[in-house]
């Protein structure tokens, strides 16, 4: 492999990544406190800002230091969960709303770009799912009749013989096309939302990790290596970097690895010949893998391998993704990869988000991949439920969230669930 290849975020090369403070004690009492510096936390802090609600987020690392700066930047539609397998769970009412909730979150990303003036690239370039197998057409085929007929949303299939138009790879057996979803640069996205919520009135710590919460009769104690703060009500948003402050979040969460290699800047020729449309593309299988383009780099991800990054895990994957994309993109074998780095996804035993209120703390995460629109949505609606003081009636609170079997927050079963899919692969 290339040893010129930088172990580095491309994003965050893209933007002077905002810093918060890094230096100042922790003390005094606020009305919310947010654990969490990436979408989810700043959405939330930007809109209880909003109502004149004195908050502070409270970040581990730096702002927008994980997964919302180190993703594809894919704006998408739907869940994680099939949205068959989500209204066989939980039947028609209740699916259909959280559908919508999940095209109501793209409107959202596009209405705070527009309204915060961020310079982030968003685009409604539509995204693009192709069938690695013809078992995976006829599933397509299921789901767009399904989501048309029970939603009233239209998608459009593509055949193999006309894929052509929408992708230079000959890997295919068919695609399904949804026009509503979009993409952006995710760095440049966490990085205007934090300016915005600071402009919101909000606070915003990094380094400042919280090891501890304690309840005081109404109020909460966050305890951090910078001091505590107290607040009246706290919000935890910490997707795949869930810690031991919140342990019974922590049993609910898997963090899973994803990771992404961007090649140099490729002729103009070449790229648009990739991706003629620009579309947000990802495959059809369990181990999938996911690319799209930005300003002529092809940004080529997937599940490398399943643990949260470290330096080995990061540098195995960059040889395992750039074979991929060049058995996606044979036209690619001479490219130059130039970037490599890894980060960590929230998935919950039940593949679904959950929103919720344990013991008097709010909570939103388990995104499976799905956080840029979701995250910045449900960011945005628990702060208005925190707002109003309840949260029973938010949609992704209506179904229970299922501890994970056997799992004490260390996630030593993960290289036996990537065996898992890729059996699952091999089978279909």
């Amino acid at each position: 492999m290339d040893q010129q290849i930088r172990q580095r975020v491309f994003w965050q090369d893209t933007v002077e990544m905002p810093t918060g403070d890094v230096e100042s004690p922790l003390g005094g009492r606020v009305q919310a406190a947010i654990v969490g510096g990436g979408y989810t936390g700043l959405s939330a802090a930007r809109r209880l800002g909003q109502y004149g609600v004195s908050v502070t987020v409270l970040e581990a690392e730096t702002i927008g230091w994980g997964a919302s700066s180190r993703n594809g930047g894919m704006v998408l539609t739907g869940l994680k969960l099939p949205i068959q397998a989500v209204f066989q769970r939980y039947g028609r009412t209740l699916t259909k709303e959280l559908f919508v909730c999940s095209l109501r979150a793209i409107d959202v990303v596009e209405q705070v770009v527009r309204e915060e003036g961020i310079d982030c690239g968003f685009s409604r370039s539509g995204h693009l799912l192709v069938a690695v197998k013809p078992k995976h057409v006829r599933t397509l085929e299921e789901e767009a009749e399904f989501v048309e007929r029970e939603f009233g949303h239209r998608v459009r299939l593509v055949p193999a013989e006309r894929l052509g138009e929408e992708i230079g790879s000959g890997r295919y057996c068919g695609g399904l096309v949804d026009e509503v979803s979009g993409g952006l640069n995710p760095a440049q996205f966490v990085a205007g939302l934090a300016r915005a919520a600071e402009r919101a009135g909000a606070k915003l710590y990094a380094q400042a990790q919280v090891d501890r919460i304690e309840r005081r009769g109404a109020r909460f104690v966050l305890h951090t290596r910078r001091g505590a703060l107290e607040a009246e009500s706290v919000l935890i948003a910490t997707a795949g970097y869930t810690r031991e402050a919140t342990p019974w979040l922590r049993r609910r969460i898997l963090p899973i690895g994803s990771y992404i290699i961007a090649t140099e800047p490729l002729p103009e020729a070449l790229a648009r010949s990739l991706i003629p449309r620009n579309r947000m593309v990802f495959d059809s299988k369990h181990y999938l893998n996911y690319f799209r383009l930005w300003e002529g780099r092809l940004i080529f991800g997937g599940r490398a391998a399943f643990f949260p990054e470290s330096e080995r895990s990061v540098l195995q994957s960059a040889r395992i993704l750039q074979q991929e994309m060049v058995t996606v993109f044979p036209a690619l074998r001479t490219a130059k990869v130039e970037y490599v780095w890894g980060g960590t996804l929230d998935f919950a035993f039940d593949l679904m988000p959950h929103v919720g209120n344990q013991e008097g703390v709010f909570y939103a995460l388990g995104y499976a991949g799905h956080g840029v629109a979701l995250g910045t949505y449900l960011g945005q609606t628990v702060a208005e439920a925190m707002w109003k003081g309840t949260i029973a009636e938010h949609p992704f609170a209506q179904f229970r969230f299922p501890e994970v079997p056997l799992y004490d927050g260390r996630p030593w079963f993960l290289p036996l669930v990537g065996l898992w899919y890729r059996l699952l692969d091999w089978i279909e």
